[in-house]
């Protein structure tokens, strides 16, 4: 049976008008190095991609942010070395669902919401792209909250006193708009064309590279148990105590925000990428998503292992933030340079991953509106978010992430089984399918994911949205002493 596509996309799905900006005859070139690529060793082909890296950087920016921070100074602080296999088992889930949302986009080049839309059903497409819309808004509050909170520690270690509230908030909020103008310059770049996007995406390498470079002389001024290190990694642990299976479980299933999974497709057809690409982004999402993140994740485990864990105390450290450790460094190395650069590390990535929650917005409003992608539309959906930086000095009100936990946790489940869905469709991607042992083994993984991602997902409703509405009834004191 010869495989035919199915009806044709409306042309006004196909691709991203940005990307028609992209030099033809440059394209054609790329294409023909890459099929050349494909007949090349291994190393010799990471090489060749080594120069054309760029879509995944900014999912790496995205998820190396205050959440991020949060979980791996708990980890560390809480249980040492002992979970350092769990960022890794994490992303790599999350790369093999992005992989495979990746292989439908560039096998069709059209855009994901209207296929999804017109293949599995509208209502699938629309939650998606609410919840990406809520899930940036609502997670552009601890962005802000936890660069405020780094700005104001470095201006405490300056000579500005910790108990002057005014002098506070001016700080915070001036820090706010400074990170909120700067996000502005870059992502409204990006929809300007080639020159746009490279700059955008260089900013973000610069800044995944600050952050790396941050966290290792942190790690280098407290020294590693290789030893410890090589059980944490490949031992895969399971610590004890209250509220380590939760950490576990949460940190497994939910690597990748419902954000992430709107805006990596959208920022490969902005590239011009197409099938010959799917090599490379394959690549691309190893060499600039899983392996940044996993390096950051792994450094900053590794610095409060060294610093701030008490192997005494037993279960999940909830009222460390990260600002507590930063602080904890200054007395620990005996001076301010280990603070000073965890606190630099906190801001740059608070702010690559406000830019990319800004850009997600820009995609995400012009297609759940039905409207066609203009510079000024785009730039207008960029600012949904904007309203996060009242995170510098105030949390988001109780609601939003009730809210954003209903939508956006339920969601990501049912978009990973879109994903499967889709990349499974042969009467859509051909033989884009794949074939044999392989197409097994990949869905195998697509479904440990999917199974991944309802856990976690179920274990946050339950904790961030239940228990907050309906919460346990406090037993009274009578009670108590009977």
């Amino acid at each position: 049976m010869i495989w035919r596509m199915p009806e044709k996309p409306d042309t006004k799905s196909v691709g991203l008008p940005m990307s028609s900006k992209w030099d033809p005859e440059k394209l054609r070139q790329e294409e023909a190095f890459l099929q050349d690529l494909e007949t090349k060793p291994l190393i010799q082909r990471c090489r060749g991609y080594m120069k054309l890296t760029g879509p995944a950087w900014m999912q790496s920016a995205m998820t190396l942010g205050a959440g991020s921070a949060v979980a791996s100074v708990v980890a560390g602080a809480s249980f040492g070395y002992t979970l350092l296999w769990v960022q890794p088992v994490a992303m790599i889930l999350g790369i093999l669902m992005m992989g495979a949302l990746g292989n439908v986009v560039l096998t069709t080049g059209e855009r994901p919401y209207s296929s999804f839309a017109r293949e599995i059903h509208s209502s699938v497409a629309f939650l998606w792209a609410l919840g990406s819309i809520v899930a940036s808004v609502v997670w552009h509050f601890p962005q802000y909250g936890l660069a405020g909170a780094a700005v104001w520690d470095l201006a405490n270690l300056v000579g500005v006193p910790e108990d002057s509230g005014a002098a506070q908030y001016a700080v915070k909020f001036l820090a706010g708009f400074a990170i909120l103008g700067f996000s502005i310059l870059v992502t409204w770049n990006y929809g300007a064309g080639t020159r746009g996007i490279r700059i955008y995406e260089g900013f973000l390498r610069w800044t995944i590279r600050l952050i790396i470079v941050a966290f290792l002389l942190v790690v280098i001024r407290t020294g590693v148990n290789w030893g410890a290190l090589f059980d944490g990694f490949f031992g895969f642990h399971m610590p004890q105590g209250e509220g380590s299976m939760t950490l576990v479980l949460g940190a497994i299933g939910a690597s990748v925000g419902i954000n992430m999974t709107f805006l990596y497709p959208y920022s490969l057809l902005a590239k011009g990428w197409g099938k010959h690409h799917r090599g490379l982004s394959r690549y691309d999402l190893v060499s600039s998503m899983f392996l940044p993140f996993v390096i950051v994740t792994s450094l900053i485990i590794i610095a409060m292992a060294n610093t701030i864990y008490d192997p005494s105390m037993s279960g999940v450290r909830t009222d460390l933030r990260p600002i507590d450790a930063a602080r904890g460094l200054e007395t620990i190395l005996g001076s301010s340079l280990g603070r000073i650069i965890l606190d630099l590390g906190f801001i740059a990535m608070t702010c690559g991953a406000i830019s990319t929650h800004m850009v997600a917005c820009g995609f995400t409003g012009c297609e759940m509106f039905k409207l066609e992608y203009t510079s000024k539309r785009y730039r207008m959906f960029t600012l949904l978010p904007a309203i996060g930086i009242l995170g510098v000095a105030f949390p988001s009100p109780l609601w939003m992430p009730i809210a954003a936990s209903a939508i956006a946790l339920t969601m990501l489940p049912i978009a990973y089984i879109a994903f499967f869905i889709m990349n499974n469709k042969k009467s859509y991607i051909g033989d884009a399918t794949g074939v044999g042992l392989k197409r097994v083994i990949l869905n195998c993984a697509l479904l440990i994911a999917i199974i991944a991602a309802c856990i976690a997902s179920a274990i946050k409703i339950k904790s961030g949205v239940i228990d907050k509405v309906f919460p346990k009834p406090k037993a009274t004191a009578a009670l108590r002493t009977n």
